[in-house]
């Protein structure tokens, strides 16, 4: 794994921090826990590396970590030469390395349903190409052919991602008017996506449009991605934005300063409840107690019509030292107990829409969730 320092944080163009990008050769993906004054990009090369990116963090952000982890299975798969007597059996064998290396990858982190879409959306690729393959009377390494098959399908993944972030942003703007003020909480922006954010995008087009939306951001205890990343962004972007403590949402709601939440999510059941980074759910909570819509942005690819409710949803418990030792320097006394769940759940009560790709989703969710699929 190869490290290179591109240059410090100051004068970097939005659009260059990029979270992840195929070089034609490995993949390189930046490193998301040295931001905000650093800006290191990885040389990913192997499988077991985006595991273990995904695993650290390095990589966040639902639809990030579903490219990654697609980038990944072609890494994993591309030096594999598989054995067999004729090139049906090598192509059978290609497959269950193909499956091997998704289900290596889909241990890393068990709450981003995007990591199991997209692991799953190239499994599906392979088998219906294999038949297709199969019944084919044209020449050439099929092998080879169906390497190239996921990359493609990586490629076409982060490509798609970037519309669909587009789109949302563009649902999202037409609840907001110029000169509102909007909270939002972690990161859900160009740096846990492809390009826009799902929570950030409409910021960026307010901003093409000359509006000036007014940005509050959550730090997002224990490792401040808001602080890091989002603050970093939409700075970096010339946006409007006002860093804030966890705790004092509730006071900037108070004085009238916010008209709107909007955050992103891992996770959405097929009830609409929905799992997002910790803290969320105390957010909805204010929002309604203050008369302030709470909005979700997401990609379809993050609505889970398979978990009933969000008491289903799997919560990651992340280390203690997230906690204990924050950056390093110890603030708890040792032996202290922890709990650090890394996300929460919030009821679907507490959530006006939901805004996708597709269009602005309001309740009942488990009647109109369905018909987005239909």
């Amino acid at each position: 794994m190869n490290r290179t320092n591109l240059s410090d944080a100051a004068g970097q163009e939005p659009r260059e921090l990029a979270s992840l990008r195929w070089t034609g050769e490995h993949l390189e993906m930046l490193d998301q826990r040295l931001l905000p004054e650093q800006i290191v990009f990885l040389s990913l090369n192997e499988a077991e590396e985006v595991w273990e990116a995904i695993f650290s963090m390095k990589v966040r952000g639902a639809p990030a970590i579903g490219i990654a982890a697609a980038y990944g299975v072609y890494l994993g798969i591309r030096g594999y030469e598989p054995a067999g007597d004729s090139e049906r059996e090598r192509l059978h064998n290609l497959e269950l390395k193909i499956n091997e290396v998704a289900d290596r990858l889909a241990t890393s982190r068990p709450t981003a349903v995007n990591l199991f879409w997209a692991l799953d959306r190239i499994r599906s690729r392979t088998v219906e190409w294999t038949a297709a393959s199969s019944a084919s009377t044209e020449d050439g390494d099929r092998v080879e052919q169906l390497k190239q098959l996921v990359l493609k399908e990586a490629h076409d993944i982060q490509a798609e991602d970037e519309t669909t972030c587009r789109l949302i942003g563009e649902h999202a703007l037409s609840l907001f008017e110029d000169g509102m003020g909007v909270l939002t909480h972690c990161n859900a922006g160009g740096l846990a996506t492809a390009r826009y954010g799902t929570a950030l995008a409409p910021f960026y087009l307010a901003k093409a449009q000359g509006w000036n939306l007014k940005v509050f951001a959550d730090e997002t205890r224990p490792v401040l991605q808001g602080a890091r990343l989002t603050a970093f962004e939409l700075q970096q972007a010339g946006i409007d934005v006002t860093l804030i403590c966890d705790n004092m949402a509730a006071m900037v709601m108070s004085k009238g300063w916010v008209q709107a939440v909007i955050v992103g999510t891992d996770r959405v059941a097929a009830n609409g409840d929905v799992a997002n980074k910790i803290g969320t759910y105390g957010l909805a909570v204010l929002a309604k107690a203050h008369n302030i819509p709470f909005y979700v942005a997401c990609p379809l690819s993050t609505i889970d019509m398979n978990t009933p409710t969000g008491d289903l949803i799997p919560i990651e418990e992340r280390h203690e030292r997230e906690v204990t030792e924050g950056f390093g320097r110890r603030t708890a006394p040792q032996g202290i107990k922890v709990f650090n769940p890394a996300f929460d759940v919030t009821p679907n009560e507490y959530v006006t829409a939901i805004i996708t790709e597709k269009g602005i989703i309001r309740p009942s969710y488990q009647e109109n969730l369905p018909k987005l699929f239909g």
